[in-house]
């Protein structure tokens, strides 16, 4: 098991909707497509799958809260100008 693409995979399932959605629809599927093992997939089989959801969700609402970088490195540019 690469340890490095277990967690690459897990986070794509958290931040990417249509990757969550592929792997909802078929998991071992799109383990498998990822290029991990059969001991990643039996490791993901046992997912929480409302935790997953929720955590997801989460996610997208912090990521919504937060200033968008392109637009504070904008405003610093133009407050150094001053």
């Amino acid at each position: 098991m690469s340890a490095q693409k277990f967690e690459a995979f897990l986070a794509k399932l958290y931040v990417n909707d249509q990757a969550r959605s592929r792997f909802l629809a078929d998991p071992r599927r799109e383990v498998l497509g990822a290029g991990l093992t059969e001991d990643d997939w039996v490791a993901l089989e046992k997912i929480d799958w409302a935790g997953l959801e929720l955590a997801a969700a989460s996610f997208a609402r912090k990521r919504a809260s937060r200033p968008r970088r392109k637009y504070i490195l904008n405003l610093t540019r133009w407050l150094r100008r001053r």
